[in-house]
């Protein structure tokens, strides 16, 4: 049985069963992290407050066959779009530790641009995926391509971060 101490912001949470939870979690020292929280949507729960996406949260973590968390609390909030951090669970690989996107994350200044180009998809360098122009306006994470404004205006604007 393993024990893991680390600061991370909770970037999501979703009930599994009748009163656990899957929280994801990203870490300063080990990434992208997911883990069970049992009993966390009772309702005398003290988890269940500290496990709110958009916490900042020191957590501990034993791996049991899987990661189960054992305890957290809260330290602050960021001020980052909840659907920011929505995307951003779906696009961060798993135990990939990256200090440069944590930095601009709890400094509060977010911006999926730089994000994007931390983790390796440049704004900057990138066409759209239909029609190969320059100067891409919206970033499909589930199709992890670039679009520019006319073929973004083809898809649901909830499926796509705009910068």
């Amino acid at each position: 049985m393993n024990e893991y101490l680390s600061e991370a912001v909770v970037l999501d949470k979703e009930g599994i069963g009748d009163l656990d939870a899957r929280v994801s979690l990203f870490t300063k020292k080990f990434g992208k992290l997911t883990a069970k929280a049992k009993s966390a949507r009772r309702i005398v729960s003290k988890l269940s407050p500290h496990l709110e996406p958009g916490n900042v949260i020191q957590a501990r973590l034993i791996e049991k066959g899987a990661l189960h968390i054992v305890d957290a609390l809260k330290q602050s909030r960021l001020s980052t779009n909840p659907n920011s951090l929505y995307f951003l669970n779906r696009i961060l690989p798993d135990g990939e530790q990256d200090l440069r996107l944590w930095q601009m994350l709890l400094s509060g200044a977010f911006d999926w641009t730089r994000a994007l180009g931390i983790l390796g998809w440049d704004p900057s360098e990138a066409m759209c995926g239909l029609c190969a122009t320059d100067k891409p306006h919206a970033f499909s994470v589930f199709r992890q391509e670039f679009f520019c404004s006319g073929c973004a205006s083809k898809f649901s604007g909830s499926a796509l971060l705009y910068i």
